[in-house]
């Protein structure tokens, strides 16, 4: 495994591979993190993951400083995984002040980025540049950042460009949390608690299931039980899983398949998770 840190020095190295599986992480790898980089073995025969935390994604409040930096650790886990490891300085990445970005879609205004604005603006111009310099044919990405994916796979589609994006399911831990770089935020206390937002959503996809459509109720139902349990929820939200628009209950097939979608903070740590919610699979049983 090689591990680069210069843009000239990576095209240089793919010069010659034809099937180059990218997965860009901004590293303190876990295993949801390792699953992708396993997936993208199945998507190329070269496969390259970049460690790099992205300063334009971070707004003046959040944890840019703080953010786990473990690049050591992180190429240990990824050896026998990836052939190559892209891990660039920032200014590397950004020689000089960046005045070019991508203008994501409206929806990066909603959701997380109603509360991160500017978020999907750095992520996506980000993952623009890192696309542009990998030039792989597939990228991966996991569903636990569902808004992210979908912007990216807005971008890639309304920008013609030639990578295919995968989307690689959510690693949880035994008892139900997503797994995330900021667990390790969490207390031994909130640790414990952290997995009732997800069962919180298993508890919004049992009632849809079960014939519940009024979706609004079903949100602030979710809201009021987290905030009695001490978080600060930032949104509970059902949407339509193509679009991410407003969950509407129609015939046609498009509204029959949902994302619960939810952020909230438990202490000093903000945690996002997802459920995905398919009536018609329901029906077909």
């Amino acid at each position: 495994m090689q591990i680069i840190s210069t843009i000239d020095e990576l095209r240089a190295r793919l010069a010659d591979e034809r099937a180059v599986a990218f997965v860009p992480t901004m590293g303190n790898l876990h295993e949801g993190h390792l699953n992708l980089v396993k997936l993208a073995r199945e998507h190329g025969d070269c496969v390259v993951a970049s460690i790099f935390v992205n300063p334009l994604q971070f707004g003046p409040s959040e944890d840019f400083d703080r953010y786990p930096r473990t690049l050591e650790a992180d190429c240990a886990k990824l050896q026998g995984l990836a052939d190559v490891v892209f891990a660039p300085a920032v200014n590397e990445m950004y020689p000089a002040q960046q005045t070019v970005f991508v203008e994501p879609p409206p929806i990066a205004d909603e959701l997380c980025g109603a509360s991160r604005p500017g978020h999907f603006r750095g992520m996506a111009t980000v993952v623009l540049k890192l696309l542009n310099i990998v030039q792989p044919q597939a990228a991966l990405f996991g569903k636990k950042d569902y808004q992210q994916l979908h912007i990216i796979r807005r971008m890639v589609s309304e920008l013609n460009l030639p990578v295919r994006i995968v989307g690689g399911e959510t690693v949880r831990a035994d008892d139900g949390l997503a797994l995330s770089s900021r667990n390790q935020y969490l207390s031994a206390g909130e640790r414990g608690e952290a997995v009732f937002l997800y069962r919180t959503l298993q508890g919004m996809k049992q009632a849809i299931l079960q014939g519940e459509r009024d979706f609004e109720r079903l949100q602030g139902r979710a809201v009021e039980a987290l905030a009695a349990r001490g978080w600060l929820p930032d949104y509970v939200a059902v949407r339509n899983r193509f679009d991410l628009q407003p969950a509407r209950h129609q015939g046609d097939l498009a509204q029959r398949e949902w994302v619960i979608l939810a952020a909230a903070r438990l202490g000093n740590t903000r945690l996002l998770d997802n459920i995905e919610v398919c009536l018609v699979d329901c029906l077909a049983d």
